[in-house]
């Protein structure tokens, strides 16, 4: 264990997992909400949660944490080290000793953005599930088994291509995003590797609000094709068909309901996995040290 940690794979993988179990439990009431907000065709995010509140209980807004929880810190460490591997891959021109050109971190990210596809698609299948309640189910196990009792294993990952679709070129704007604002707000520390935590929750935050703007449509259309049931009919034949239906029967503004409460919590829970991945990578001694105030080091 000290040996893997103590190699780049190990300290990125690591580091990875300690900010996707930040990112969790900082924002799943958000998600929670923003996942009623998409299903539903009424309603504000305030009289939802109200609703929701009243008549369950605040610790309804952590139902179905349970699934993304157990498989976060694998999923996160993953794209971290899958982003840290392609950034410079990718664009062999840069020198080592350098940061990752743009280009790579684009690239990178893309990359980063597929593989979570892979993982993250059957537990975001559950997560819905367990959020909406649309049946009576005990647990994610128990979810799980009914749709592969109905569907088969494959119906696990029922919505793949919308979540590559929409994660694969929303996690090159994340990275792009975090990378620019964190050396805009503190320069040369993409280079020094010593940014202020100041600067590591804004630029981390700022990055999941712009890669929520970038593909929010497609997250509507994903929530809305795992929430379906497959019986007797589904609903919807596929991306398209629930695209086109949700606009002619709920108007263009449907392809953005909830993006406040996704925004909120992109920022919150987005700058909370950069500032733990950081201060990981940090405590295992990969790169410099984390400015906490202007004589404050860790």
């Amino acid at each position: 264990m000290e040996e893997f940690v103590a190699s780049s794979w190990g300290r990125e993988f690591v580091a990875g997992g300690f900010g996707g179990i930040a990112g969790i439990i900082s924002g799943h009431p958000l998600d929670t909400l923003r996942i009623m907000q998409q299903s539903s065709k009424t309603g504000t995010a305030f009289s939802i949660l109200r609703n929701v509140v009243t008549t369950e209980g605040p610790t309804a807004l952590y139902r179905g944490i349970a699934a993304p929880l157990a498989s976060i810190t694998f999923q996160s460490a993953m794209v971290f080290q899958t982003y840290a591997t392609l950034s410079r891959a990718l664009d062999p021109s840069v020198s080592p000793k350098d940061p990752p050109s743009y280009k790579g971190v684009a690239l990178g990210g893309i990359g980063a953005g597929a593989v979570q596809s892979l993982m993250i698609t059957p537990v975001e299948l559950v997560k819905i599930r367990l959020q909406l309640q649309t049946e009576s189910h005990k647990g994610p196990i128990d979810v799980a088994k009914s749709i592969i009792k109905a569907e088969g294993v494959k119906g696990m990952y029922r919505g793949l291509t919308i979540t590559m679709l929409r994660d694969a070129p929303a996690h090159a704007f994340y990275f792009c995003t975090y990378e620019y604002m964190k050396e805009q707000l503190h320069p040369g520390c993409r280079k020094t590797g010593e940014e202020s935590l100041r600067a590591t929750l804004v630029a981390g935050g700022l990055a999941g609000v712009a890669s929520w703007i970038s593909c929010y449509p497609l997250d509507v259309v994903k929530t809305r094709l795992q929430a379906q049931s497959m019986h007797p009919v589904p609903k919807y034949t596929g991306i398209a068909d629930c695209f086109r239906r949700s606009v002619r029967e709920d108007g263009h503004g449907v392809l953005w309901r909830g993006l406040g409460t996704a925004v909120s919590r992109a920022f919150l829970v987005n700058g909370a996995i950069f500032a733990a991945y950081e201060v990981a990578m940090k405590g295992l001694g990969s790169r410099g040290s984390v400015v906490l105030a202007d004589n404050a080091i860790l």
